[in-house]
């Protein structure tokens, strides 16, 4: 059987090292886009901040390690699929025949429609080779602006701040993070940004950049910002073009069932690339995050394999830092029509918490400034486990889901929180 894996990130390489265990006898080829060795961008706002070097974004450290697991590593990106052949054409002009293919190229950034986008100075923090030019750009008081204060926006506001930079953050919706967070909390975080040194403006749109010297001016809407680098945080798109007339079918990734199979038999995608079933709701989705790339990699390469494993399906979950600030949603964070919700907040402190209920079960949570809740909130959702008694004890304090959790999800008799009855 002969394997090929489109796709140098966590997905991919992952896959690959599955399907070279369960497959032993199989051929495993690897293509990656770069010529650098596979590595995690998510690893890339460290590298900024320095607190790692090059070799610490790269997702397996080993010398020669592909080669020591018999996976053929190559540099190359796939120019076209046609499957009805079993071959995908590469940008070099060479092809590659496949028994099983997965498609797992992951996605790109996204940058709006502003005059000025494509000048120098003007970057994304999405490559290594971003990254170099990032630091080389930056030092201790350079200017810099951060068009866009979503997910990937403030990881890479938390490594920009480390640089010592200047740092004014733009963001068009009316609050940072709002695909993450509710506005109670997004305006803790930007008071906490704000009394951080970073500016943050939001309802705000970059109108145009323009070259000034040696350095850029952006319009936003009629106000002029000074900046020597501009970062540009405003999304990312899966890398589906190339599937042009392939059969493939897309939306907005490519479509693929619980086996992280496509509509085309022996066609499998993962990653950022993948439009699989959602935990939650069970409709598929487009979920770009490392775990989910990482899980569907595994589960890809077993049914490639030809070892039966289904996907329960992605779990919405973001855990970030914020200068400092842990925040994380998981799941329906806003909630569902008819259900319940439980809210706690200490302004003062930055600390909140928001969990929402479907019946008895919780089906959703956003926190802010509580580590401690971050990964029992994830198990209770992730178990579907009902709460019984425990759902109005929550309702009145938010703050007993470790309790709930030990007896609720994992079984335990543990003793009610004093003053709440049982």
């Amino acid at each position: 059987m002969k394997h090929v894996v489109l796709g140098g990130g966590p997905a991919g390489v992952i896959a690959a090292e599955t399907l070279r265990r369960t497959d032993p006898g199989c051929s495993v080829t690897l293509i990656r886009g770069e010529a650098e060795p596979p590595y995690s961008r998510m690893a890339l706002p460290y590298l900024l901040a320095e607190n790692i070097g090059e070799d610490g974004t790269y997702l397996r450290h080993a010398q020669g390690h592909y080669d020591s697991l018999g996976i053929e590593l190559r540099q190359g990106r796939a120019t076209s699929i046609m499957p009805n052949q079993g071959t995908v054409m590469l940008d070099d002009g060479s092809s590659l025949s496949y028994d099983r293919l997965l498609i797992a190229t992951g996605s790109r950034p996204a940058r709006p429609p502003v005059p000025g986008m494509d000048l120098p100075g003007v970057e994304s923090c999405w490559t290594l080779e971003d990254a170099r030019r990032i630091a080389a750009g930056t030092k201790s008081k350079s200017r810099v602006v951060l068009m866009g204060a979503g997910f990937i926006g403030c990881i890479v506001l938390e490594a920009l701040a480390a640089r010592g930079v200047v740092l004014t953050v733009v963001e068009m919706e009316d609050r940072m993070l709002p695909r993450m967070m509710d506005d109670a909390g997004a305006a803790m975080i930007k008071r906490w940004c704000e009394a951080k040194g970073v500016t943050v403006l939001t309802r705000t749109a970059v109108k145009s950049v323009e070259q000034a010297g040696d350095g850029l001016k952006l319009d936003i809407g009629g106000t002029i910002i000074d900046a020597d680098l501009v970062v540009c945080a405003t999304g990312v798109r899966p890398n589906i073009e190339f599937l042009d007339g392939s059969g493939i079918a897309t939306d907005q990734g490519i479509l693929v069932d619980d086996r992280l199979q496509t509509n085309l038999p022996g066609v499998y995608a993962a990653g950022d690339v993948a439009q699989g079933p959602d935990f939650s709701t069970g409709e598929r989705m487009v979920h770009a995050i490392q775990p989910t790339a990482s899980e569907h990699g595994r589960v890809a390469a077993m049914n490639m394999a030809g070892i039966d494993t289904p996907y329960r399906g992605s779990l919405i979950m973001n855990v970030l830092s914020t200068l400092g600030l842990i925040t994380a949603s998981y799941g329906l964070w806003q909630g569902v029509k008819g259900g319940d919700q439980a809210v706690i907040q200490d302004k003062e402190n930055f600390k909140y918490l928001r969990l929402e209920f479907d019946g008895d079960i919780l089906v959703g949570s956003l926190s802010l400034g509580l580590t401690q809740h971050v990964g029992v909130l994830r198990g209770l959702i992730q178990t579907k486990a009902p709460l019984g008694p425990w759902k109005d004890r929550l309702m009145h304090n938010p703050h007993l889901i470790m309790e709930a959790y030990l007896e609720c999800a994992q079984g335990q008799n543990v003793r009610a929180h004093p003053g709440i009855p049982r």
